[in-house]
């Protein structure tokens, strides 16, 4: 593992965060709202600024970052930058050539990955998964999605876009409408919003906005609240075993917002999980992600160090 200075940028469809990582150490952290709304190009700049802030920071502190590492949100090609696709969250970010814009602005080399598949390459770096070479990362909150390593490798897929575990066909969704328009998807029912939905077409009557505010709701004894997190569990629970059976990962490691939901969500999930597994994987057990919103950084910045980890680019 490098212990090689590198600025790491996490890119979300809300917030920006950076910081310097050597080895997995992540110092110096920064955020900044992202101006999703106003285009492509003020994102870039938003996103030069705070590496330009963090680069200053490091400096007065005797550490010269030479190099940028990128967790993006959106399909992202990580062998030429370009933004494969995206949702409404960061308009006209499809398209982009994040690699050639940000190096135009920060005048360092930079690599970029999607940001779930950062969070990936993070806890296999240091964190949960940490010492394996096959594993499952998946990020449970917003949306559904999953980092793949297998032999070391990140797996991509053709078009970049290995991982979206949430637009799998699931039994639980039924005839609901998933976010990227498809019916019956995994993240109709297990993401966070899907939660509140699930909620409210169960005659659910709390004025909750947030999956945060509803888990309260239900600690407190709303019983229709406890059975959406549950059904949730449930769902997201029977697809990683069937994944399991597919992949037959050393370890399972999830990380998102809804792992904080916890004896509401977890216990349902361990359970459905465990009664789809064949008995040649029998035994494994999910495991909680262990380096919260620092993955991303410490996993873009794993994108300049190819020792164990690298991205597969066959």
């Amino acid at each position: 593992m490098s212990s090689t200075p590198v600025i790491a940028v996490d890119l979300g469809g809300t917030k920006i965060r950076s910081g310097v990582v050597e080895g997995a150490e992540v110092t110096h952290v920064r955020s900044a709202p992202t101006p999703a709304r106003l285009g492509a190009h003020a994102v870039l700049d938003a996103v030069a600024e705070l590496v330009g802030l963090t680069m200053a920071t490091a400096t007065e502190h005797g550490r010269i970052p030479q190099a940028v590492g990128v967790g993006s949100a959106g399909v992202i090609d990580p062998r030429n930058g370009v933004v494969v696709s995206a949702t409404d969250a960061l308009p006209g970010w499809t398209g982009t050539n994040l690699i050639a814009e940000l190096q135009h602005r920060t005048r360092l080399p930079v690599r970029a990955v999607n940001d779930v598949h950062a969070h990936a390459l993070g806890e296999a770096r240091s964190g949960a998964s940490a010492d394996t070479n096959d594993s499952v990362f998946v990020a449970a909150g917003t949306g559904i999605g999953a980092g793949l390593i297998s032999h070391g490798h990140l797996v991509t897929g053709r078009n970049s876009a290995a991982g979206h575990l949430g637009h799998i066909p699931s039994g639980f969704a039924s005839d609901l409408r998933c976010p990227c328009g498809g019916m019956g998807h995994l993240e109709a029912i297990a993401s966070g919003p899907a939660v509140l939905e699930e909620y409210r077409r169960a005659g659910g009557r709390a004025a909750s906005s947030t999956t945060t505010e509803l888990a309260e709701e239900a600690r407190a004894g709303d019983t229709t609240a406890r059975e959406a997190f549950a059904k949730a569990g449930r769902a997201l629970g029977s697809a990683l075993g069937g994944m399991a059976n597919v992949l037959s990962p050393e370890v399972v490691v999830l990380g998102g917002g809804l792992v904080s939901a916890d004896e509401l969500w977890w216990p349902y999930l361990e359970r459905a999980f465990a009664a789809q597994l064949i008995p040649a994987v029998r035994g494994l057990t999910p495991q909680r992600a262990e380096l919260g919103a620092d993955a991303a950084l410490i996993g873009a910045a794993s994108l300049w160090d190819g020792a164990d980890i690298k991205v597969e680019e066959k």
